[in-house]
C-alpha cells in the first residue's frame, strides 16, 4: 500500500482574493498604529491583477500581472472543456481587474465572455474585457517581447545569450499558448502603463519576476514527468503507412492499464448493450454509486430508442449494402419500389429477348441492363466489323458508350422503361435517407439520455479495465491522505520494471514532516537507484489520480483500482507538483517552481559536465532547498558523487537523510540486493559495473591502476607494452612513407619531406 499527502491550501504563487502574495505576508495589528494599518489596507485595496487568456484547440494559455509584487504569473498550456470550467476557476481565484484576450475568438470563448459580461450580481467585481488585435499575440513577436524585456531581476552583466538561457529556465517556451498569452500581456501592460501612468515614457512597467501559477487544489505535472516516468510513451508504429498518426503506445503505465473496450465517438455502446448494462447493474449492490447511477439514469427512454431503432433499421441489409436501409412494412412506397427492383432481372430478360428479334441477324446476343442515374440500356457485343466509331451506328438505336467491348444503346423500349419505372435505386435511397433523418430527430430528442449513458458506460469501462489489470498484476490502490504531509510507501513496486525483470525487489519510502525531506541516494551503477526514485514518482502519481475515484467505485470486481477519471480535471482536489529532471539545464525549472508541496526527483545529475562543476552545482541546489527549512520540497536525488558526502558539502540536520542500495562483496564479485537501506555507499564499484557491461579485462586492470594513481596523487605514465606497440606502429608508418617516394621525380623536395614527415615522426618514436 502507498499513500501520499500534502498540506491543503493555496500555493505560494497563487494568492487568493484578499490574501497577500508569497513573500508579502499580511502584517499583524499593532496597538497605536491605526494610521499605518489604514495605509496598508489602502495599499492592499489598490493591488490589482490583469489577466491575459488565449484559448485554442481545447487548451488554455494563461498569464497575469500582480501589482502587489510586480510579478508576472503564468500557467503552462492546460486542457479545458468547451464550457471553460478551468478558466472560470482562475477568474474566481485571482479576481482580475482586466481580462485581456484576442479579438479573434471561437464560439466557446465568445459565449464565455458574453456570460461573464452579463453577470451583474456576481460576488466579485466583473473584470474589464479588453480585446487586442490577433497580431499582438503572434508567437515570434511574443518571444521577442519576452527576450528583449528590461527586467530588474536580471543582472546587467549578463550577455544576450546568458539572458536567453536564464529566461528559458523559467518560462516554458515550448508552451505555445502560454508564450502568446505572455506576449499579449506585455503589450497590454505597455499600452496601459499599469502603475506608472504618471511617469515619463522612458520608464517601463516594473517586472520583478516570472512565477509559475498553480490553482489551489490542482495537481501540476509537466510533460517531462509523463515522458521520463513512462506514464505515456509514444513510439513509431511498425506499419506507419497504415496508420494516420504513425504512432503507437509503447511500454508505459497507460499501456499496461488500458484495457478499455469502447472508444468515445468511434466504437460506442449501442442502446441494446446499454440496456444490458442497466439490467446487470440493477442486480449488483446499489451501495456502489456507479451501479446506482447506471440503474437509475438508464431510463425507459433508452428502451423507447432501442425499440424505435429496432423496428426501423435493417441491420443485416445495411451491413450488406454498406448504407442505411429500412425493414419491410415501414413505408409502402419503398416496399413497392423494392419489389419492382427485385423483379427486374426476369422482366429485363424478356425485354432483351424481344429486342434481339428486331436486331441484325449478325448480332448473336443482347441484354437489357439498369445503371443508376443513367437508366435502362440495351447492351450488345462489339462485332469484328465495328472497328471505327462510325460503325457503331444502328438504325433505331441511340449509341451511348462503349465499355468492356460491349456497346450500349437506348432503344424505344428502354426509354419506355425509364418513363415507367424511373430511377428506382435513387428513389429508394432518397426515401430511406428521409426516414433516417426522421429517425435521427426522434433519437436526438432524447440526446441528453444518450450523453449520460455514454459517460457512465465509459466510467464503467475504465473501472473494469483497471480492476482487471489490478487483479492480473496484483496491484493495491495507493491512496491520498490529507493528514499525511508527504509520501509514505510500503513495499512499492515499479509496474513496468517488474514486467521486464526476472525478479523484482519491492522497496518502501517515507518522506515528509520535518525529517528526511531531502533524500540523497548513493550506490553502484545498475544497483536500482533510478528505478527506486521512478517508482516513488509513479506511485505518487497513481495515488494522486486515484484519489479522484470514490472508494466504493474502486471495489468493482473485488479488486482495488489504481486511477480513473483522469479526464475529469475539474474534480482534482490536490496541490502537489511533480518534476523529473534528467538534464542539468532543467534544474533551474525545479528551483524556480518547486514549493513545499512539490515532489522533486533528480537522477543522473552532472551527466555530461565536468565532475567538479557537476558536484558543485548539485551541492548548491541541495543547500538552497535545505535552507528553506519546513518550506523545503520533498526531494529524492540519486547520485554517483560520493564526494558530496566525503567532503561534507551538505549541512547536517533532520531534513537530510542518506540512503544507499544494499550490496555484498563475495570475493571479487559484487552482489546486488536491490534493497534501499539507510547509509552511504563506500565505493562506486565502477570496475565491477564495467565488467558486467562486458569490457575487456585489460581495460579494467588499467582503469584500476589509473584510479589508484589518482587517489595517491602520483603521476600517470603510459603502459610500457602499449608504448612499444605504438612506437612500432609509428616506425612502420614512416617506412611506408619512404617506400612510396619516387626519387626520380624532378618535383620531389627531399628537404621538405625530411622537415615535415621524418623529423616529427622520429621525435614521436624516440
Amino acid at each position: 500500500m502507498a499513500s501520499v499527502g500534502v498540506i491543503p491550501g493555496r500555493t505560494p504563487q497563487s494568492p487568493g482574493p484578499g490574501e497577500a502574495s508569497a513573500g508579502f505576508p499580511s502584517p499583524a495589528p499593532v496597538p497605536g498604529r491605526g494610521e499605518t494599518e489604514a495605509e496598508e489596507e489602502n495599499e492592499q485595496e489598490l493591488a490589482e491583477t490583469h489577466l491575459c487568456v488565449l484559448w485554442a484547440s481545447g487548451y488554455l494559455g494563461i498569464a497575469y500581472y500582480d501589482t502587489s509584487d510586480s510579478t508576472i504569473h503564468f500557467m503552462p498550456d492546460a486542457p479545458d472543456q468547451e464550457s471553460l470550467r478551468l478558466l472560470q476557476r482562475v477568474l474566481d481565484e485571482i479576481n482580475p481587474r482586466s481580462f485581456v484576450t484576442s479579438a479573434k475568438q471561437d464560439e466557446n470563448m465568445t459565449r464565455f465572455l458574453g456570460k461573464l459580461a452579463s453577470q451583474e450580481h456576481r460576488e466579485l467585481k466583473r473584470p474589464e474585457i479588453v480585446f487586442l488585435p490577433s497580431v499582438d499575440f503572434g508567437l515570434e513577436i511574443s518571444k521577442q517581447r519576452l527576450l528583449s524585456g528590461n527586467y530588474a531581476f536580471i543582472p546587467d552583466s549578463m550577455t544576450a545569450t546568458e539572458k536567453i538561457l536564464f529566461l528559458s529556465s523559467i518560462i516554458p517556451f515550448d508552451c505555445v499558448l502560454t508564450v502568446r498569452a505572455l506576449g499579449g500581456l506585455l503589450k497590454f501592460l505597455g499600452r496601459r502603463r499599469i502603475g506608472i501612468e504618471l511617469e515619463d515614457y522612458n520608464v517601463s512597467v516594473p517586472i520583478l519576476g516570472f512565477k509559475k501559477f498553480v490553482l489551489t487544489h490542482l495537481v501540476s505535472i509537466d510533460q517531462d514527468t509523463y515522458s521520463v516516468l513512462q506514464i505515456f510513451k509514444s513510439e513509431s508504429h511498425p506499419s506507419v503507412y497504415k496508420v494516420a498518426s504513425g504512432l503507437k503506445e509503447g511500454l508505459s503505465l497507460f499501456g499496461i492499464l488500458n484495457r478499455c473496450r469502447c472508444k468515445w465517438g468511434e466504437k460506442l455502446l449501442t442502446v441494446y448493450s446499454a440496456l444490458g448494462l442497466r439490467d446487470a447493474c440493477r442486480s449488483l449492490p446499489q451501495s456502489i454509486q456507479l451501479f446506482q447511477d447506471i440503474a437509475q439514469e438508464f431510463s425507459d427512454d433508452l428502451l423507447h430508442i432501442a425499440n424505435l431503432i429496432g423496428k426501423v433499421v435493417d441491420f443485416e441489409g445495411s451491413l450488406a449494402e454498406n448504407r442505411f436501409t429500412v425493414l419491410p412494412n415501414i413505408d409502402p412506397d419503398i416496399d413497392e419500389k423494392k419489389r419492382r427492383l427485385m423483379g427486374l432481372p426476369s422482366f429485363l430478360t424478356e425485354v432483351a429477348r424481344k429486342e434481339l428479334e428486331n436486331l441484325d441477324s449478325r448480332i448473336p446476343s443482347c441484354s437489357v441492363i439498369y445503371i443508376p442515374l443513367i437508366g435502362f440500356l440495351l447492351s450488345i457485343p462489339r462485332l469484328p466489323s465495328m472497328a471505327e466509331a462510325s460503325d457503331f451506328e444502328i438504325e433505331g438505336l441511340d449509341f451511348m458508350f462503349l465499355s468492356e467491348e460491349k456497346l450500349h444503346y437506348r432503344s424505344a423500349r428502354t426509354k419506355e422503361l425509364d418513363a415507367l419505372l424511373g430511377d428506382l435505386h435513387c428513389d429508394i435511397r432518397d426515401q430511406e435517407t428521409l426516414l433516417m433523418y426522421q429517425l435521427q430527430c426522434q433519437v436526438l430528442a432524447r440526446a441528453s439520455v444518450l450523453t449520460r449513458v455514454l459517460d457512465l458506460a465509459s466510467r464503467l469501462d475504465v473501472l473494469l479495465a483497471l480492476a482487471s489489470a489490478a487483479r492480473d498484476y496484483g496491484y493495491s490502490r495507493p491512496r491520498y491522505s490529507p493528514q499525511l504531509l508527504g509520501v509514505r510507501i510500503q513495499n512499492g513496486r515499479h509496474p513496468l520494471m517488474e514486467l521486464c525483470a526476472r525478479t523484482f525487489v519491492p522497496n518502501s519510502a517515507e518522506c515528509g514532516g520535518d525529517r528526511g525531506r531531502v533524500k540523497v541516494i548513493t550506490g553502484p551503477n545498475s544497483s536500482g537507484k533510478s528505478i527506486y526514485i521512478k517508482q516513488v514518482g509513479l506511485i505518487t502519481f497513481m495515488a494522486l489520480v486515484g484519489s479522484f475515484v470514490p472508494a466504493e467505485e474502486a471495489e468493482i470486481g473485488a479488486v482495488d483500482a489504481i486511477f480513473t477519471r483522469i479526464h475529469s480535471c475539474e474534480s482534482i482536489s490536490l496541490g502537489l507538483s511533480t518534476f523529473m529532471i534528467d538534464l542539468n539545464q532543467q534544474v533551474a525549472k525545479a528551483v524556480n517552481n518547486a514549493t513545499k508541496q512539490s515532489l522533486v526527483l533528480i537522477d543522473e545529475f552532472g551527466k555530461g559536465t565536468n565532475t567538479v562543476d557537476g558536484l558543485a552545482l548539485l551541492a548548491a541546489v541541495l543547500r538552497h532547498w535545505l535552507a528553506l527549512g519546513p518550506a523545503c520540497p520533498h526531494i529524492f536525488v540519486a547520485t554517483n558523487f560520493l564526494s558530496l558526502v566525503q567532503l561534507q558539502l551538505l549541512p547536517q540536520g533532520p531534513l537530510l537523510q542518506y540512503l544507499t542500495m544494499e550490496t555484498c562483496e563475495d570475493g571479487d564479485d559484487l552482489v546486488f540486493f536491490y534493497q534501499v537501506c539507510e547509509g552511504i555507499a563506500k565505493a562506486s564499484h565502477a570496475s565491477h559495473t564495467a565488467a558486467q557491461a562486458g569490457l575487456p579485462d585489460q581495460l579494467l586492470t588499467r582503469g584500476k591502476e589509473v584510479s589508484d594513481l589518482i587517489r595517491s596523487g602520483k603521476p600517470i605514465k603510459p603502459v610500457k607494452e602499449l608504448l612499444k606497440e605504438k612506437q612500432m606502429e609509428n616506425c612502420q608508418t614512416l617506412v611506408d612513407k619512404f617506400l612510396k617516394l619516387d626519387l626520380e621525380d624532378p618535383n620531389l623536395d627531399l628537404d621538405l619531406f625530411m622537415n615535415k614527415e621524418v623529423l616529427p615522426a622520429a621525435t614521436a618514436i624516440l
